[in-house]
């Protein structure tokens, strides 16, 4: 699937593409932060047929939910073929002492020999997150190893 983008002088960012089915949708995203979700006249490709404006938490949920799910889905179908791999979603709850730490700081590869693959973060999700990559309240780590390494990361992160 081919995603164009163009930039909107003055207003922002817009992000097209044709659906399997023919539809084209779009999304722009202007610089004071709000984003219009657009689907286009089926008759008149260049047409809006509907537009509906979304603020930011609601595009951070929007995005959640198209994004994140397709992530953990595709690391299901992985564990699927690959046996012996386990995958989880484990979460950085508020007071954890991981809170701040940076994805290096824990040692978590090495202490528990699974890695995390990526973190989910406000309805983003950042793919192979770096040594430096600091750890915020609510993250989601996408961790992947053994049954057991997913487990100690489990333990290690949600220990008081």
């Amino acid at each position: 699937m081919e995603v164009e983008e163009t930039r909107l002088p003055g207003i922002g960012l817009r992000h097209d593409l044709v659906t399997a089915s023919g539809r084209r949708i779009a999304v722009v995203s202007q610089s004071t932060g709000a984003r219009h979700l657009v689907l286009y006249d089926e008759v008149d490709p260049d047409a809006a047929a509907a537009t509906v404006e979304l603020t930011p938490e609601e595009a951070d949920a929007v995005a959640e939910l198209l994004g994140a799910p397709r992530i953990t889905e595709r690391l299901s179908r992985l564990r699927e073929q690959v046996s012996g791999l386990a995958t989880e979603g484990v979460p950085i709850l508020p007071g954890s002492p991981y809170v701040g730490a940076t994805l290096g700081d824990t040692a978590l590869r090495t202490r528990t020999g699974a890695s995390v693959v990526a973190v989910l973060r406000a309805g983003e999700a950042v793919a192979s997150p770096r040594p430096g990559f600091r750890f915020q309240a609510d993250d989601r780590l996408i961790v992947v190893g053994t049954a057991d390494g997913v487990a100690r990361v489990r333990s290690l992160l949600q220990a008081p």
